[in-house]
Parts: C-alpha cells; structure tokens; sequence
C-alpha cells in the first residue's frame, strides 16, 4: 500500500519539492495528488484533510494525516528505518536535523525576495543586505557539514538524507537568480540540479503553462541553467 502525497504547483512550490522528493529520493511508494495552489482550491482540496492548511499533506496507507514538513520527515523516517531518511553516524544525525529546523523556520529574507520558480534565470537581480546575510548563513552552517560529515560528497552527509531535500530549494533559488556564492556550495547546487529525481519534477512542473506568471520579476531572463 502507498500513501498519498498532497502537492502544489511543480514550478513554484517549494515546500512541496521537499515532500517530494521525501518519497521520491527514499523509494517510498506514493501517489501524488494536485491540489489548487494557484487555481485558489487548495483549501477546498485539502478539506478532507484537516486540520492540515499546507501543502506538502501526507495521508498514509492506515488513513492518518501528516501535515508539516518535519512532521512528515520524521514519521517517514520512523516508519522506514532502512530507508536513509538520516545520517548513521549519531553526531552528524543531530547536525542534519538541526540544518532541517533552521531550513524550516529560517533564511526568510531569501525565501522571502527569492521565491522558487524553475523556468529560468534571472539576470541582474539585486541582492538586499538581507538576502545577503542569508547567504553568509547558509554558507556557514552548510559549510560545517561539508567540513565534517560531508565526506567526498556531493550531499551535505555524504549519502542523500532528509536535510538535502530540504535544501534542494534553495539551490533552485540560487540557481535561478544567479546569486553569487562559493565555489563549494555552487557545486553543491550543481548536484541537485543533476539529481536525477530534481530533473523529473521540474520536467514535469514545465508541463503547466501560466498567465500570469507567479513572481515574475520584470528582468531579462536566461534559460535554466544545467550549472552554475
């Protein structure tokens, strides 16, 4: 038996990529379900559901809701043990679910000024001084697992684990706004834009066409990049 996985709109829903990729990354089987993010029915959609207002929502096989990224994280983890969901090593286990927090209720400045969106690149976008200070952040606490967990890489523990999917929007966002960063998180950027799974669902996402566009900014645009 599969769950049900309850998503928004591939191009620009970055909460749902995590979920996502949760199932898709882990082998989890799931059916994923649409719901109306920018159609205006999400509430509607995800109704049968509550009290779950977001997306990404997980029902499992049993009937149960989950609601909430970590929630989500943790309850697959739980019930999947073999699956990879967190690293072995108990110390890099505690770093990984401390970046997973941070990734949840932090770096609003750049999530807030770079919404996700995977149709191109940005060029000439203006970085705020809180857009930057999120970026020093991100290449603190990112740079601490690829100095100590992160082996030969390329993914923050050496393996996939759940807090790679959780960064995997934040790589779109650096991707597709060009901002500037190391040479070491660039290639780590680089390694979710050829993951295999984060092709598949930006593929799929480039299937809907919109008009108007959500969060389009009025600068000249480049193709999506293969790499940055």
């Amino acid at each position: 038996m599969s769950y049900d996985l309850f998503i928004g709109d591939k191009s620009f829903s970055s909460w749902s990529l995590r979920g996502w990729l949760l199932f898709e990354k882990f082998d989890i089987p799931f059916r994923e379900i649409m719901t109306g993010l920018y159609a205006g029915t999400m509430k509607q959609d995800l109704a049968p559901l509550s009290p779950a207002r977001f997306v990404p929502t997980a029902r499992t096989p049993e009937g149960w809701v989950i609601g909430e990224s970590i929630a989500l994280a943790e309850t697959l983890a739980e019930r999947h043990p073999k699956a990879g969901f967190w690293p072995v090593d108990p110390q890099a286990r505690i770093y990984a679910r401390w970046l997973v927090a941070e990734m949840h209720a932090g770096f609003t400045a750049l999530r807030s000024a770079c919404a996700m969106q995977l149709l191109y690149r940005y060029q000439g976008f203006a970085i705020s001084e809180a857009v930057q200070a999120d970026l020093d952040r991100l290449e603190l606490v990112l740079g601490h697992a690829f100095e100590h967990f992160s082996g030969d890489g390329p993914w923050l523990f050496g393996a996939y684990c759940a807090a790679d999917a959780f960064y995997a929007p934040v790589a779109a966002r650096i991707a597709g706004y060009g901002l500037l960063v190391s040479d070491r998180l660039a290639a780590y950027v680089n390694a979710h834009l050829a993951d295999p799974a984060f092709q598949k669902w930006r593929a799929d996402g480039l299937k809907v066409s919109y008009d108007p566009v959500p969060y389009a900014l009025d600068l000249p645009k480049l193709d999506w990049p293969l790499s940055i």
